[in-house]
Formats: structure tokens, sequence, C-alpha cells
């Protein structure tokens, strides 16, 4: 936060002994620097930057003791001169990339995928398991990269790099899992969560407000941004400056809710309503932002909404994670009871019934339940529903396991080796471990805060503002706000079927619920809509080049024939033609 001399990177400690840099920002950095001076530990301060506490901090408490005092968002790496180690660190809830590797025996790192692609030496070999399980999410999750030898470190976890003895030592100093094993809380009352909910969000975001540049907040109108601006109002001294995106399609126009919020709290509000226009000028742009294939396509109105908040502010709060910490997605509810009716029947007699339904075409489906369905006005296509359920409820039926189902459901598209036949023998990556939740819903939750939210809601925010130079924080990440959820009994989160009911809880002291009680939307754009029109000759054009470098992976006929069906209205195939498309995307750019 000193955007001197003094606050200039590579930072040596003290001692020497220290050498760091880091991408982010340690929100407590003042506390901590008070508890260094209340010990006798303190140095002679050369300026006010997070960076030099935190060096000050290495010296007096060691790296591990330090980083479990931080509170923030941040990729660090530290270099020991007298041990002659390099440890990197990835901060709690992953909301910072770091990438590690070993090429020609010295080893690279850096917060994004092309500053390692830069070296000579870099091996380019793609990664088929991470083709595989980028075909199966849409993302590549951590610790696989699209490369072979390539490493993400996993949030919470931190990795120790021995030169000398080319040792790597790495473990977790932080465990949602852990957290999550931990006896339930009890309330005297459910004003007294309601209460230590709000002060932790009150001081998340009283943190996150110091920086010497303009902030502002990233506003969809849901529950979580409008707790986010709510909590902002409170402690500001002049109007909050607000941004947010709508669609002219009105299935994805959540403009119209956050101008009401907006107005609601008074905030200096800007928004922007996208065009296709918008999107083919941003989509030349997502192979090099994301160095990664990456398919969800939210990415689209995330980096618009930021570019949009960088004409104003450098730093942005948002109100990222409040679905996964406190139960807002569907499929937890949807999930709990899907299982309850599935997972007492064993599973030979599920995958004979499976095998059975595998056998009715999509078609017939389709004709059969075409009259009882509404049309539909995102598509455009009427009886388009019903066949992908099938498919998804073939897959469903013969998940081994809770870990399995979680995978299928969590899975946007199920059947990724109609475009990748060669990827059958690799493995899709699986987060099979054993949450030891309670429930369905809690289990769902616990893995979505490990891996989904990182992997894919984090990254798309990450990259896409920092591609236009902007901040965000996200307090709701705050990690004493996230040991809190993880803590809570499920009542806590759901109750009488209203989900995130203690964040919504909070909010009503600050705005009428009539402003935020609707049904959830998500974070979309028309994809399939514009695939069918102004985006059409773009993925026509993609899937016909040469120059691409993916046939090895995707079957060019075979994504050509989904292709004409999604543009003749048979079905609509957005999300895995969304998938495929910015893989060749990817893999044009990555060929150069």
């Amino acid at each position: 936060m000193d955007r001197t001399d003094a606050g200039h990177q590579p930072m040596s400690s003290p001692s020497q002994r220290y050498v760091t840099v880091i991408n982010g920002e340690i929100y407590n950095f003042e506390e901590l620097r008070r508890e260094l001076q209340a010990a006798g530990l303190a140095p002679s301060w050369r300026g006010r930057s997070d960076t030099e506490v935190l060096v000050a901090c290495f010296d007096a408490w060691g790296i591990e003791a330090t980083i479990r005092k931080c509170v923030g968002m941040f990729a660090i790496a530290v270099w020991d001169r007298e041990q002659r180690t390099l440890t990197l660190i990835r901060d709690r809830i992953g909301e910072k990339p770091l990438y590690f590797g070993r090429v020609q025996g010295m080893w690279l790192f850096g917060s994004e995928l092309k500053a390692l692609a830069a070296h000579p030496a870099f091996d380019r070999t793609i990664d088929p398991h991470s083709v595989a399980t980028y075909m199966r999410l849409g993302y590549i999750p951590a610790p696989q990269t699209i490369y072979l030898g390539v490493e993400k470190l996993r949030p919470g976890w931190m990795v120790t790099l021995d030169l000398a003895a080319n040792k790597k030592a790495e473990h977790c100093y932080w465990s949602a899992l852990e957290i999550a094993s931990q006896s339930r809380r009890i309330f005297r009352s459910d004003n007294d969560a309601i209460d230590e909910a709000a002060a932790l969000m009150s001081n998340a975001v009283s943190q996150q407000l110091v920086a010497d540049r303009p902030v502002g907040a990233l506003l969809s109108g849901g529950i979580d941004s409008s707790s986010i601006v709510a909590l902002m109002k409170a402690q500001a001294s002049s109007p909050i400056k607000t941004f947010s995106i709508g669609f002219h399609e009105k299935s994805f126009d959540e403009a119209r809710f956050a101008r009401q919020v907006a107005r609601h709290f008074g905030t200096d509000h800007t928004e922007l309503y996208a065009t296709p226009a918008d999107a083919r000028s941003v989509i030349p742009l997502l192979p090099e932002i994301y160095d990664e294939p990456f398919a969800d396509s939210s990415q689209i109105p995330t980096y618009l909404v930021a570019r949009l908040a960088r004409t104003s502010v450098t730093v942005a709060l948002s109100g990222d994670g409040g679905d996964e910490l406190l139960g807002g997605y569907p499929r937890y509810s949807m999930g709990s009871r899907l299982w309850r009716a599935i997972g007492r029947i064993p599973i030979e007699r599920r995958v004979a019934a499976a095998e059975l339904l595998q056998k009715l075409a999509p078609a017939f489906v389709d004709r059969i339940f075409a009259r009882a369905l509404p049309h539909n006005e995102i598509s455009g296509v009427r009886g388009i529903r019903p066949a992908q359920k099938l498919r998804k409820l073939i897959r469903v039926l013969q998940s081994k396991d809770i870990a399995d189902f979680y995978s299928q459901l969590l899975s946007p598209w199920a059947a990724p080796e109609l475009l990748a036949p060669d990827l059958r023998s690799y493995h899709f990556f699986d987060n099979g471990a054993n949450t030891g939740a309670p429930s369905v819903f809690e289990d769902f939750m616990l893995r979505d805060l490990m891996g989904y939210l990182p992997d894919d809601i984090l990254v798309k925010t990450d990259r896409a503002t920092m591609a236009v130079s902007l901040e965000t924080r996200m307090p709701l990440l705050d990690h004493r706000f996230v040991e809190f959820t993880l803590r809570l009994p499920l009542s806590m989160k759901t109750r009488g079927g209203v989900s995130k009911w203690l964040l919504r809880q909070v909010l009503a002291r600050h705005i009428p619920n009539t402003l935020v009680d609707r049904p959830k939307m998500g974070f979309g754009v028309p994809i399939g809509a514009w695939l069918r029109g102004p985006l059409r000759t773009w993925a026509s054009d993609l899937i016909a080049s040469e120059r691409n470098g993916a046939d090895q992976f995707l079957d060019r006929r075979a994504l050509t024939h989904m292709l004409d069906d999604h543009l003749a209205g048979v079905r609509d195939s957005s999300q895995p033609l969304w998938t495929a498309l910015m893989f060749l995307a990817w893999t044009r750019r990555a060929n150069g």
C-alpha cells in the first residue's frame, strides 16, 4: 500500500535473511506492525507498506507462524538466504494464483503461466489429463495446469523448494475440512448469530476499504454484493461508487435490480448494457487473459464490468463467496433431495436403470415432453431440456459415492467424449476427499469452497480484473468469516426453504427484503443465442481453422455437427460448444 520507493519489491527483511515478493494485500498489516512494536521487535520503518511489515514479521516469528497471523489475499515467494530455500505460499481461499515448475534444473514460479512460458526452455507439452478435466468442468483445478510439469499451488498450502538438494516439501497450513470438522457453534439466540456475522463482515469491509487509491464496489443487486455495499455505506463519509452490467435479454439482466439497490443506498452508480458487439470485442482477449483454457462464459461480463469500474476506481469490493459459504446455489438443496431418493438404492440396480434409460433416444424424450414445456426464451428452442436432464440423470444414477455424485452434478456437460474420444483413457480429476460433512447439503458446500470457488469463480474474477488493472477485494472471503460460517449449524444457512438465511438477516438491517428477495439468476450471458447470431461466423471459422493445433484432442467433425444442430435449433449445445471453442482459441494462441 506504499507506492513510494520504500514499498518497492523484492524487499529484504531487516536482518537481510529473507527476500520477499508478494502479489496481493495483507489487510491486517497495521495490527501486525503494532504487535511487533509492543514486543520490542519493530525495526526502524522505512515506509508504510504491508510488504515491509511482512518481512519484519518473518524475522521475528518465522515464515509459517507469520502467515498464520496474516489476514489477506496473497501469493508470496520468500527466499531464505541462510537455508537457501524458496518458499511459495498461497492464501487460504485461493484469491490469488501461484504457478511453479522445474525447467532444466531451475525452479520457475509466477502469478501467471505466461511468466513461466516466457523462459526459452519452457516445455509447452499439454497434459491430456488436464484436457480431459477441462472438457468435463470448463476449468482446470489445482494442482493441475494445462502443461505437463507445471503445478498450481493449492489454496491454504505452502511449498518449500530446496534448490541445493532438489527437494520439494509441500504442506497445508489452513484447511477448510479441518475447521468444518469441529463442533458446531451454539448460539443463545438467532440475534446473537446475526450480530456476530455482522461484526465480522463489518470488520472485513473496514480493513479492505484501506487503500491509497479510490475504492468502489461491483454491484449485481443480489444478496451478497448488496450486503457489501450496505456495510460500505455504513462506514463511508461520501457516496460509494458502484458498478453493474446488464443485458438487453431480460432473462439475463440483473442491472435493473442493482439500480434499485444503488438508489436505496444513494450510491454514485454506473451501469453498462452489454451488446453482442461488446462480447465480440472481448472474446479475442480471453486466451491471453486466462492463460489456460477457461469456459465460464460469465468471464465476458466480468471483464466488461471490471473495465467499466476501472474508469473511476482502482480497487473494487465484491460479494464473491456468499453462495459457497451460506448455501446459495440451488444444486445444494436439489442434490440433497436427489441423493435421498437414489442413494439408498443399490448401485447395481441404479446402473441397470441407467442402462435402460440410455436406450431412450433424445428425440423421443423431447417429443414426449415438448407440449408440456413452455417456449424456452433463452435459446428459442422448444423441448430441449428433457433430453439434457435425462442424460444427466443417467450419469447421476451411476454415481458410486457422494464425491462421484457431486462431480456429475457440477459438470455442466457430462459427455466430453462426444468431442474428445481420445481422452477416454485419461483420468478425470476427481475431488474424492471424504469431507465428513453431516449432510449432502454441507458436503456440496465444502467441495465448492475447496474447488469450484477458487478454480472457477476466483480465477474468473482475478484474471478479468487484473487485465484492466483493477484490484478486487472480497470481504466475505476473510478467513475469519469463512471459519465462522464453517462452524455454523445448517439451520443458519438455509431455513424454511430460504437460502443464505443468516446473510439475509444481516442485510435486512439495512434494506427492505423486497429489493433483494427474488430467485437466484447467476451471472450468465446469452451464449446460446449469440452463437446462433453475432458469434456464428466466429465459431464456424474457429472450428474450421487448421491453425488451432487441437486436432489431437478434439474431433472437429463431431464439433461441426454439434454446431450445425445448435444453429438449426435441434438442441441447445451452448455449454459444450463454448467449452470447445475456448479450448480452440487457447490452443491457437499457444501455438502462435
